[in-house]
């Protein structure tokens, strides 16, 4: 039969089996002659034996189908698929109408008994096959397939899928089942659903493969059909846990944390609501202790999610705190090993239902039929528990179920244990840099100011940004704002020692250049002492100093003098609105050492505003630093408000979201001490200049209605300027300066400092200072450009 060509076959038999009319297609088919076979039996054509439920078919008279081995005239072997259909004649004698063709993967095959192998390993194979021909009629099919179809073989022969079946999925097969016809190629497909009446979806795996001749023209197709279930449900799970892995433990939040098990466990299919519950001790980010026996524990609705939008409705909203009392099942289940399984039929459940009303209506309302509850447990250490609910899922949580969620609960138990140590350990480092930072900022005459401290956002180390206003002598005011490199505590250490040594330097009211320079040499002493072990593996690689911006404003002069040590520059913007950023000399970051720092001065109206920040306010990873400054030249030209409002304004239109680096923004306002309050006088380098000194002073004080300060201002007066006359030179100055305090200040041409001792009985001299210190609040001298100037401060009497 090699290369023939399947032909069509018509034969009438009669009741007896002979044969009555032998068609012409069964001459081209088989090679007989009408006049060779007409009379004789149907059964000499036979090359093999007819199949059991052809001949119990034929003996009951009923319709029959299926594949027969004919003889050829030539002697070869052609397997044909013949039908019979039973006539009746004129007589009503029975007849039968045989017609059939040669099956389109007709190939030689061998024999096996009565049945051909082909036929035995179609029928015996373990997996539904099935064979269609060229028009994607079904052809031959097993007897696991005729189960899987749910119809007889007779019914179903000869008809296309969509003929057996005209509904999904068999649209989809049928569609898949022509496109192999026409291209030849092998098709797999998978598909899983839930067949009626059952509580668990399956999953089957298909392929469907070509069936060519020895020419290679495509004469047909089989499908085979793999049950996957298993396979699809292990892959599901696994997904769900590759999933958990990718998504859970993010962020060092512990409610971002908790609310990522949630999602990660409704997303993925394996619940259809989910709470998760932490002890009080463990969201507030506390160290949690031992569970005490018989005592009712405090828990916090950390996180909850349902597949359906606000479906079920929880009895505990998120965020509120509830308690498990004792001997209920969620507290059992919170001190055990493991996690549990329950249906609302179960004792346990049933009595933790009936505790609350309002839980035991959201079950039945929306007929939640099975639940799990896992404990969260990390390092030995119980921190909460989780319940799975199913609602929409018909199928109930299985044993393999609870295992997965064990598995789920426990890598996500290992995040929030970890959120849960970073948030107490960044709380404490935050509590240490808010206690080095200024609590508010001082009254001052000079200026007003208002500040804002952003730390970083949750997940990052807190940095080492600070800032502080420090009063001065002669009612002047040093602003200052830095920014330590590194984050973390050590961070926030290094960054209290250096506002300590600032605010050190500045008593000894230093220039801000050589400020700058003194703290140059202290921060490369910390780095000596310090190390890389101290800093840590991550600050090891050179990366170690700080940036600095000091500056100290005169109200009397309105000069604003000012250094910086690679820190951004400030911006001012002038009463008019004008906003500009000052041209300053940039200077080298502390620590680098051997570099000079440079100052500059300003002279600035009444009513100017300063700004000085860190550079966390103008740089982002979404944008140039550019593009910072420019934000904030836009948020300083908006109308002028109260410093605290216009601070407001400056954050929210420079940062977009919530900062990856500290921030500090520091707002002055400059103020101007006119003539009502300042009294300066040019002294004569000579000895009367003391009795007249005295005079000026108390005439001054007279009219400042301070009269009670004269006697101790006049004799302050008289010791500085002696002191001035008999250790310093021309030119000497006398000032009053009427602030929060009264200041009496006496220049001189000469640096020579001041030094304070204790006069022995017999010296002359050496009371003078002494005497100064007793009676003032405080005194000190200050280096000028050109010599010094001593000062003493007093306190106002009450009432002025």
């Amino acid at each position: 039969m090699e290369g023939r060509v399947p032909e069509d076959l018509a034969v009438v038999v009669d009741a007896d089996g002979a044969i009555m009319v032998w068609s012409d297609g069964a001459r081209r088919l088989l090679g007989y002659e009408p006049a060779e076979l007409v009379g004789r039996p149907v059964t000499d054509l036979l090359a093999a034996g007819l199949p059991e439920s052809t001949r119990r078919h034929a003996a009951d008279g009923r319709r029959w189908a299926g594949e027969v081995a004919l003889r050829h005239r030539d002697g070869d072997r052609v397997v044909v698929r013949l039908q019979g259909t039973p006539l009746l004649n004129a007589r009503g004698g029975r007849l039968w109408l045989v017609t059939g063709t040669v099956p389109v993967y007709t190939p030689a095959r061998a024999e096996h008994g009565t049945l051909p192998l082909w036929d035995l390993t179609l029928a015996q194979l373990p997996v539904p096959v099935a064979v269609y021909d060229r028009d994607a009629r079904l052809v031959a099919a097993n007897e696991i397939m005729i189960e899987v179809m749910g119809r007889s073989e007779e019914e179903m022969r000869g008809l296309t899928l969509w003929e057996i079946e005209p509904n999904p999925p068999f649209d989809t097969y049928d569609r898949l089942q022509r496109e192999v016809l026409r291209t030849g190629e092998m098709i797999f497909h998978e598909e899983h659903g839930q067949a009626p009446g059952e509580t668990r979806p399956h999953a089957w795996s298909m392929f469907l493969s070509p069936l060519k001749d020895e020419a290679g023209a495509v004469q047909g197709l089989s499908a085979t059909v793999f049950d996957t279930t298993e396979q699809y449900w292990g892959r599901r799970r696994l997904a769900v846990l590759n999933e958990a892995s990718l998504r859970i433990g993010s962020t060092l939040d512990v409610t971002r944390t908790a609310e990522e098990l949630a999602e990660v466990a409704v997303a993925g299919g394996f619940a259809d609501f989910i709470t998760v519950d932490l002890l009080e001790s463990v969201a507030l980010g506390d160290e949690p202790g031992p569970l005490p026996p018989d005592t009712p524990v405090s828990v916090r609705r950390t996180a909850q999610r349902s597949v359906l939008e606000g479906c079920p409705e929880s009895v505990v909203a998120s965020g509120e705190t509830t308690r498990y009392p004792v001997g209920t099942l969620p507290l059992r289940t919170l001190g055990a090993d493991r996690g549990a399984r329950h249906r609302p039929g179960d004792p346990e459940l049933r009595e933790w239902l009936r505790a609350s009303p309002g839980r035991a209506e959201t079950v039945s309302k929306y007929m939640i039929h099975s639940v799990m509850m896992v404990p969260l447990r990390a390092r030995g250490v119980t921190l909460g528990l989780v319940h799975f609910l199913r609602h929409r899922t018909p199928e109930w949580f299985s044993e393999d179920d609870l295992l997965l969620a064990e598995e789920i609960v426990a890598r996500a138990a290992v995040s929030v244990d970890n959120a849960r140590r970073y948030t107490r350990e960044r709380r404490t480092a935050l509590a240490l840099q808010r206690s080095l930072l200024p609590e508010r900022p001082p009254e001052l005459a000079a200026m007003d100011v208002a500040y804002r401290y952003l730390p970083t956002g949750a997940g990052a180390d807190i940095g080492g940004d600070w800032f502080d206003v420090i009063p001065l002598s002669g009612a002047r005011v040093a602003l200052v704002v830095g920014d330590v490199v590194g984050h973390g505590i050590q961070a926030s250490a290094t960054m209290g020692r250096l506002r300590t040594a600032v605010r050190t330097l500045a008593d000894v009211d230093l220039a801000p250049d050589e400020l700058l320079t003194q703290l140059d040499d202290l921060v490369i002493r910390l780095d000596r002492e310090e190390g890389p072990e101290a800093r840590g593996a991550q600050e090891a690689s050179g990366q170690v100093g700080a940036t600095c911006l000091y500056a100290v404003y005169d109200p009397v002069s309105r000069r604003c003098t000012m250094a910086r040590a690679g820190h951004p520059a400030p911006a001012l913007v002038t009463p008019g609105g004008e906003v500009r950023f000052l041209d300053l000399p940039a200077g080298p970051p502390l620590g680098l050492g051997g570099l000079p720092f440079e100052a500059a001065e300003v002279r600035l109206e009444e009513n100017s505003l300063l700004a000085l920040y860190t550079d966390g306010l103008i740089e982002a990873p979404d944008h140039d630093i550019e593009v910072g400054i420019g934000l904030l030249h836009r948020a300083l030209s908006g109308p002028a408000g109260t410093l605290d409002e216009t601070c407001d304004r400056v954050l929210r239109t420079v940062l977009a979201g919530r900062p990856e680096d500290d921030i500090v923004l520091m707002l002055a306002r400059t103020a101007m001490l006119g003539a009502g309050k300042v009294r300066t006088w040019q002294l004569p380098p000579e000895p009367t200049a003391v009795a007249r000194a005295r005079k000026m002073a108390g005439e001054q004080l007279a009219e400042w209605g301070l009269t009670e300060a004269e006697f101790a201002t006049e004799l302050i007066v008289s010791e500085l300027v002696t002191n001035a006359l008999r250790y310093g030179g021309a030119p000497i100055e006398l000032r009053l300066i009427r602030d929060s305090t009264l200041i009496c200040e006496v220049s001189d041409g000469s640096n020579t400092a001041p030094h304070l001792r204790r006069a022995r009985v017999f010296d002359e001299g050496g009371r003078g200072l002494l005497l100064v210190a007793q009676l003032a609040e405080r005194w000190g001298s200050r280096q000028t450009a050109t010599g010094k100037t001593i000062w003493a401060e007093q306190p106002l009497p009450a009432g002025m």
